[in-house]
């Protein structure tokens, strides 16, 4: 052969005594056949065949396999962020007549999904109490093909009764999901309780070093796992096999880093209660929490992330004391090695009635850094929240 060709075809190579810890990083988009009958009968390969690049490669199945293993499910499917696996759920499984419900305390993309873009093709939408537990069932109908659940819930931390939402949308023949990015498979496996879609935002833990944009979807039904990828390929969703190597590398790190996330986020929280009023401190561990026992009852442990309601009193001075933070950095997402602030107002993304805790409510997600550089980020903060409880507690 010609030399134009031999810098274009490549010579086998021996891989006899080569092994390594790490997942080799296979990159391809088109996908070679040994034969022209195998090229033309490349449809029997299935979903979890080598089709093509945008399907699957190597690394894309040894992730897939991970996280279907902590899941204790049948498959996964990986997309290009959380948002898309909660959008090829829906996709997937609603028809235009359809309803899906959504508690109030969701992502508020999945509400701007279901109002600005399943709504206007026919698929109806109902917004529910994320505490009605078995009481769901008041909101049930033969439209109703999908519910759907976050918890703890976006901000507030609600913590919703999985098992007995479950109960009840299998018993009217609906199907279950479940956004399980805070506590990831390690603290709660949704699949064991019944849920029929298991999802998360590997951007967060997973990923662990906020450099990639990845979702999951597992289920425990292999026909689920085909619908799922079927409209993966009617839309064209993939994912780069380079983002999936850094998740598998975050992957590894994860028990670790959890494991002192929740312990720090947990130990800060218990000393912004002994200041402030215990309400006003949003996390499921907290005995004082609304939801504690349910969450002891469902979880493992908790995670890095809870919430620290802002007085109205003490809103004006929110900004200047988070720009003076060292340690903390202000920025949306959570779950990577950089501890994060982001003040939140959830009261516009409510449907039933006011927030309980009204204005500004202030998101923590803890990090791996040292416990005192954030604590000493965080007391000029508290401080002024007791300052203001105390105002609030004279006034009444």
């Amino acid at each position: 052969m010609r030399d134009q060709t031999l810098c274009v075809l490549r010579q086998p190579v021996p891989h006899d005594g080569y092994a390594s810890l790490a997942v080799p990083t296979h990159r391809a988009s088109t996908i070679v056949f040994a034969d022209a009958q195998s090229y033309a009968e490349r449809g029997k390969r299935g979903p979890d065949g080598y089709t093509y690049g945008l399907h699957g490669t190597p690394t894309t199945r040894a992730l897939e396999a991970a996280l279907t293993g902590l899941h204790r499910g049948v498959r996964t499917a990986l997309v290009p962020s959380g948002q898309a696996a909660t959008a090829v759920v829906f996709q997937t499984v609603l028809m235009p007549g359809d309803t899906v419900l959504v508690p109030d305390t969701a992502y508020p993309p999945t509400k701007g999904l279901c109002a600005n873009f399943l709504e206007p093709r026919g698929i109806r939408y109902r917004i529910y109490d994320p505490l009605a537990g078995a009481g769901i069932a008041e909101q049930m109908d033969p439209s109703v093909k999908l519910v759907w659940t976050e918890s703890p819930g976006s901000t507030t931390m609600d913590i919703q009764d999985i098992p007995a939402i479950v109960r009840v949308a299998h018993e009217h023949g609906a199907l279950v999901g479940c956004d399980n990015t805070w506590a990831t498979p390690l603290h709660f496996k949704p699949l064991d309780h019944g849920v029929d879609f298991a999802m998360e935002a590997l951007t967060k833990y997973v990923g662990g070093h906020s450099d990639l944009l990845m979702g999951s979807i597992t289920v425990r039904d292999l026909p689920l796992h085909r619908r799922l990828k079927d409209t993966m390929r009617m839309l064209g969703y993939g994912v780069s096999p380079d983002e999936v190597a850094l998740a598998l590398r975050g992957l590894e790190t994860m028990g670790v880093r959890l494991a002192h996330a929740s312990r720090v986020a947990l130990d800060l929280a218990e000393r912004i209660a002994d200041h402030v009023p215990p309400e006003l401190v949003l996390h499921p561990a907290l005995p004082s929490f609304p939801g504690h026992d349910l969450w002891k009852r469902d979880f493992a442990g908790s995670s890095g992330v809870f919430s620290l309601v802002i007085p109205q009193a003490a809103e004006a001075t929110l900004p200047d004391l988070l720009t003076a933070t060292k340690a903390f950095s202000i920025g949306a997402s959570w779950g990577g090695t950089h501890s994060l602030l982001a003040p939140m107002n959830v009261a516009k993304d409510r449907h039933l009635g006011p927030a309980p805790h009204g204005g500004t409510i202030l998101r923590i997600s803890i990090g791996v850094e040292d416990p005192a550089d954030l604590w000493a980020d965080l007391e000029p903060i508290v401080e002024a929240v007791a300052a203001a409880a105390v105002r609030r507690s004279d006034a009444a």
